[in-house]
């Protein structure tokens, strides 16, 4: 367990990060409505966007940009109280059907309980990489950023800056990494009360509707990908993303988000995968 005063740092750290206000872009220039039938809205002259979903449908937004390798930020404050059912999904995917995909899924709840957050990474249509973790803050009561590093070595998810998952370029050993499809990144809220909740034993309560999730301070510092190339060109060496990885005070951070609020993990289910674990879960190099 992490010792009282690591807590505190970090718990301070995540109002400090939560609470900033840093240059953003806008989302009525950076951004697309998809579906919702006007139930995702951009307001206060684009620097928030929000989302709804009631019994009928719910909404979605995409980045106007495909990228290629970058670092994705988002603020994003979660549907409040009895949220079960609701799922909140902020991801990076290309098109196709063996499509890449680096998941944020955040799982509503019954009033009281902790948010699930899931992660995910797919290459070339394969997933099956689940993480779960818990939160060290209610991510309803205010805004809390949600970063993804993309670089050719590695993915980072990150929550306030705190690193919360970490996925390894294994090409050397097999295992397909994300590296030639542009992304975009999508958001949507919708109904998934058939295995949200535990299971899918709870179920929306839709006299609670609309559920609205809130966007805000999008910046993408990435190699934008237009007419088939990446516009990063020669700069790329000068953005700290394109080679980052864990320092040590990271790591520390790592194992401590890893060891007090991880409540699944792929690499350790035996059961799921009895004729042996997948091979990124077995090599330590």
């Amino acid at each position: 367990m992490a010792s009282p005063t690591l807590l505190l740092s970090l718990l301070f750290a995540s109002l400090v990060i939560s609470s900033s206000a840093a240059a953003a872009a806008n989302f009525f220039q950076t951004t697309d409505i998809t579906w919702g039938d006007g139930r995702a809205q951009v307001l206060d002259n684009g620097d928030l966007l929000t989302l709804s979903l009631d019994k009928t449908t719910g909404s979605g937004f995409q980045s106007i940009n495909e990228y290629l390798f970058g670092k994705i930020d988002m603020q994003i404050k979660l549907v409040s109280g009895n949220s079960a059912g609701t799922v909140t999904a902020y991801y990076l995917r290309s098109e196709g059907s063996a499509w890449d995909e680096i998941d944020f899924e955040f799982l509503g709840n019954l009033s009281g309980d902790p948010y699930i957050v899931h992660t995910n990474v797919f290459s070339q249509g394969k997933g099956n990489r689940e993480q779960q973790f818990y939160l060290w803050f209610d991510p309803t009561a205010d805004f809390h950023t949600y970063s993804i590093i993309w670089n050719p070595q590695r993915i980072i998810f990150y929550v306030d800056s705190i690193p919360i998952r970490v996925f390894e370029n294994k090409e050397s050993i097999g295992v397909p990494f994300l590296k030639n499809q542009p992304m975009r990144i999508q958001s949507s809220l919708w109904n998934a009360d058939n295995w949200a909740t535990r299971g899918g034993l709870v179920k929306t309560n839709w006299t609670l509707a609309p559920f609205t999730a809130s966007y805000r301070n999008f910046n993408e510092d990435a190699c934008i990908w237009p007419w088939g190339q990446a516009s990063c060109g020669s700069t790329v060496s000068d953005k700290s993303w394109y080679t980052q990885d864990l320092d040590f005070e990271s790591q520390g951070k790592l194992k401590w988000v890893q060891n007090n609020f991880m409540i699944y993990n792929y690499c350790t289910d035996k059961k799921r995968f009895p004729q042996g674990l997948p091979p990124e879960c077995n090599d330590t190099a």
